[in-house]
């Protein structure tokens, strides 16, 4: 499969992930019950796979290195900062806008450093795709006081997490890294992380309703299918911004989605935003 079909799959599989995770939300279920579906659930089934077929699992001292960097500060870092940012911004989108602006910073930056490709047509579809997104996740009536930037420093916190996430894989597979071993290195670290940092209980689980349930583990086979095309796209693309460009233009489909789901609103600036982002993506893989 080539990156576009990875990065498709990524696409969709976001869309599904993400509304798991709405609903859970509305159920009230615990945010760290949450995080550790999306990890330890993958982390089971990239192990059945990477030991079940023909993927070699080894990896260097200095890989295992940034590996191990790359799952605690950037990875488990990355979402923890993410998610503070967004609940002390004076609107959630400013603080997904700045995280999310990471998409310029991995493409310029895998340009200088990891030779990668990037054209005039794509570089034009990037800023459209994440300007237009802006009109999608900055809802002006959400505005509320703050009493400090704090979520300036930490939207940029995650927006230099994001970025190196994505550019530390690259690294990583340029020089000989299964994706497989990647990914079960990765999130067996972030896994423990949330274990023992969010002082996960098995009595919390039990407590779980059957719904609860079922919503967890959606949310986990969508994380599975999410990061194995994400990774595999990162790994195969000429430059990993045009992944990450369609990973953050996913937002449009969520959102017209979430209308037809859970009756959010949907105004003419969203629908511009959705329009344009669309119009970025097909100018970024046509």
């Amino acid at each position: 499969m080539s990156w576009v079909g990875y990065s498709l799959m990524m696409f969709f599989a976001s869309v599904a992930m993400y509304l798991s995770v709405r609903k859970s939300s509305l159920l009230k279920t615990p945010i760290h019950l949450t995080n550790l579906a999306m990890f330890a659930l993958p982390l089971a089934a990239y192990l059945v796979i990477g030991v079940g077929g023909q993927h070699s699992l080894h990896i260097s001292w200095w890989q295992a290195l940034v590996i191990l960097v790359t799952a605690v500060i950037f990875s488990y870092g990355g979402n923890k900062v993410s998610l503070k940012a967004i609940s002390i911004a004076p609107n959630p989108g400013y603080s997904l806008m700045l995280s999310k602006s990471y998409v310029l910073f991995t493409t310029i930056v895998a340009v200088i450093f990891l030779n990668a490709d990037l054209t005039w047509r794509k570089a034009i579809a990037i800023l459209v795709i994440v300007g237009f997104s802006a009109l999608i996740t900055i809802t002006p009536r959400a505005a509320k006081k703050v009493s400090s930037n704090r979520w300036v420093l930490l939207s940029f916190a995650a927006f230099f997490a994001w970025g190196f996430l994505s550019l530390s894989s690259k690294y990583l597979f340029n020089h000989g890294v299964d994706t497989m071993a990647f990914l079960i290195y990765i999130y067996a670290i972030v896994t423990l992380c949330i274990i023992v940092a969010d002082k996960v209980r098995l009595g919390s689980i039990k407590k779980l309703t059957a719904q609860e349930g079922w919503l967890l583990l959606a949310t986990g086979v969508f994380s599975t299918l999410f990061n194995l095309g994400n990774f595999e796209a990162i790994k195969l693309a000429p430059n990993v911004g045009y992944v990450n460009a369609i990973n953050a233009g996913s937002i449009s489909l969520v959102t017209i989605l979430a209308v037809l789901f859970f009756r959010d609103e949907l105004t003419y600036r969203k629908a511009a935003g959705i329009i344009g982002v669309t119009a970025g993506l097909c100018l970024l893989l046509l």
